[in-house]
């Protein structure tokens, strides 16, 4: 059987603070129609789709409260579930999630072609602070704003319009953690969809790191992790200067190789489009990266025992 699915990623350009979500959600439409007329059955459109990055900003109350969607789908967002379902076209979105008992995630889900919710990802790895740094133009408050992810990172079996894909979830910083890779990897992941709002300087207030080096190395963790996990990734930014602070764009299609099959070349809405075939998988899987045959779990104890780093003595001049 051949198991091949055609996939889209759906980069969105800058949303403003003043932007209205019925002109974001346009756009998201506008990509939603050109992947499908372009022949592909899932879009992966970025993280936090609907609203601008809004962690930038220290806000309180109904400021903070309208980022975020009550309930999925919701009545602001139906037209976008109700088009790809006509259209038979699944997707990935990353968005602001609040639950009935006011807890609040950066989640993403992904709904297959009948516009049901396939599966559900709460990111894990949240960037920032909860406090605002002192003098900061920009903040980074997700540590604030969001809870850290309490769901693990869950594969899921697609159906046979996604030729029976094992799927995962990561949300912009997991990207950069080989052990969401990992944990993926084990559940024998074949494609995995990632969204990001990525910033195109050091968020942290650093000089050495530019948008050109931030690209890099975004596209550089998703083809290592690919090639290591023998699994598809398709990696999709919101990008260019939203509200005065810059985001990279790169979103790409990798393949099981790590190779970079599709990648974006603007800072604006851009559709790029990539036919995946999973059973590319298998050399990677049954070959160099076996784990049942290779892996020896009894060795890795530190990487679950500790968080942060406990470096050797140091040894006594002689």
């Amino acid at each position: 059987m051949v198991r091949v699915l055609r996939a889209a990623a759906a980069q969105m350009g800058p949303t403003q603070k003043a932007d209205t979500r019925e002109h974001t959600l346009k756009r998201m439409l506008d990509m939603l129609e050109e992947a499908a007329s372009r022949g592909a059955s899932l879009v992966v459109f970025p993280e936090l789709a609907f609203t601008t990055f809004f962690p930038r900003w220290l806000l309180e109350g109904d400021a903070l409260d309208q980022y975020f969607e009550h309930g999925m789908p919701n009545p602001a967002v139906a037209r976008l579930f109700d088009r790809a379902r006509a259209l038979r076209v699944g997707f990935y979105v990353g968005y602001a999630e609040m639950t009935p008992d006011g807890r609040r995630y950066n989640c993403a889900i992904l709904v297959d072609r009948d516009g049901e919710i396939l599966g559900r990802y709460r990111k894990v790895h949240l960037p920032g602070s909860v406090e605002p740094r002192a003098g900061a133009r920009y903040q980074q408050l997700e540590k604030r704003y969001f809870e850290y992810g309490d769901l693990g990172f869950p594969a899921f079996r697609a159906g046979s319009a996604w030729a029976h894909a094992i799927m995962g979830m990561m949300i912009c910083n997991d990207r950069r953690w080989p052990e969401s890779w990992r944990v993926l990897g084990l559940q024998g992941v074949e494609l995995v969809c990632i969204g990001y709002n990525s910033a195109a300087y050091d968020p942290n207030g650093g000089t050495t790191e530019d948008g050109a080096l931030r690209t890099f190395h975004s596209t550089l963790v998703t083809q290592a992790n690919a090639y290591m996990n023998a699994t598809w990734a398709i990696s999709v930014a919101k990008a260019g200067d939203e509200d005065g602070s810059g985001l990279i764009g790169g979103s790409c299609i990798v393949d099981p190789n790590g190779c970079v099959v599709a990648q974006a070349a603007t800072l604006t809405d851009e559709v790029i489009v990539a036919d995946v075939d999973l059973d590319l998988c298998r050399q990677g899987k049954d070959k160099m990266f076996n784990f049942a045959a290779h892996r020896r779990p009894e060795q890795y104890r530190v990487i679950t025992e500790r968080a942060g780093v406990i470096e050797p003595a140091v040894l006594d001049a002689d």
